[in-house]
């Protein structure tokens, strides 16, 4: 992989026309002194708030805002350190693409072991959540490598839909409490649910997208 550069750039999400604008003006307005490398720091502090809001939420309820406020300062740090060096042409395509998915599972891992450590959410439905979105996360990195495509988004969902739908599950959570239902299949509360349905989900998504992927290169020959 010599050049990066022409790889395509698929990220039709559901919430493009809201978040493009955005992170247009942000980037034209961004202090001189923020360079996208103090912006990828800025997505790991905010990863690490949220694993810390998850954790202390064993002893309040009330840290879940933290946990959603390290979301939000997340997606700032990740969405923008890219954007920002393409605005200021000051790209490095093979150190960027690095730097910035090593980070990501770093990233994942910790929101993800949060979540797990967090009375809301088994630890154990919590990691097959995480497996579910690391192999996701696989299947972008081979696609990016053998076809040239860097697919963000599936389904219309991307990492920033995944986080807005984590925020109001935090709010849900909250709100309600931990619910004293009996649940079968191992589950321990409610929120089990979701977050199995969700491994479940990119499950099936990483296995017919790599299906479908590898009869599409079987047909060029490559």
């Amino acid at each position: 992989m010599k050049d990066l550069k022409p790889h395509q750039r698929v990220n039709d999400i559901l919430l493009a026309s809201l978040e493009k604008p955005a992170l247009q003006w942000l980037v034209a307005h961004m202090p001189e002194w923020i360079n996208p490398d103090i912006l990828t720091v800025i997505g790991i502090l905010g990863a690490v708030l949220t694993f810390g809001g998850y954790c202390l939420s064993n002893q309040n309820s009330a840290f879940l805002w933290i946990a959603s406020l390290g979301f939000v300062i997340n997606w700032l740090g990740d969405s923008l350190d890219g954007n920002l060096a393409r605005y200021r042409q000051i790209e490095r395509p093979k150190y960027g693409f690095f730097v910035d998915h090593a980070v990501d599972s770093f990233n994942e891992v910790l929101i993800v072991c949060g979540l797990g450590l967090s009375p809301y959410v088994s630890f154990n439905i919590a990691c097959l959540g995480l497996i579910g979105y690391l192999l996701m996360s696989i299947l972008v990195y081979i696609r990016t490598y053998v076809s040239g495509v860097f697919q963000l988004s599936y389904g219309k969902l991307g990492p920033t839909e995944v986080r807005v739908i984590l925020i109001l599950l935090n709010t849900i959570m909250y709100f309600w409490g931990i619910p004293d239902f009996k649940l079968p299949l191992g589950l321990n509360t409610i929120y089990d649910i979701p977050i199995a349905i969700i491994a479940i989900v990119l499950g099936i998504l990483y296995t017919f997208g790599s299906i479908k992927e590898a009869i599409a290169l079987a047909k060029l020959g490559e």
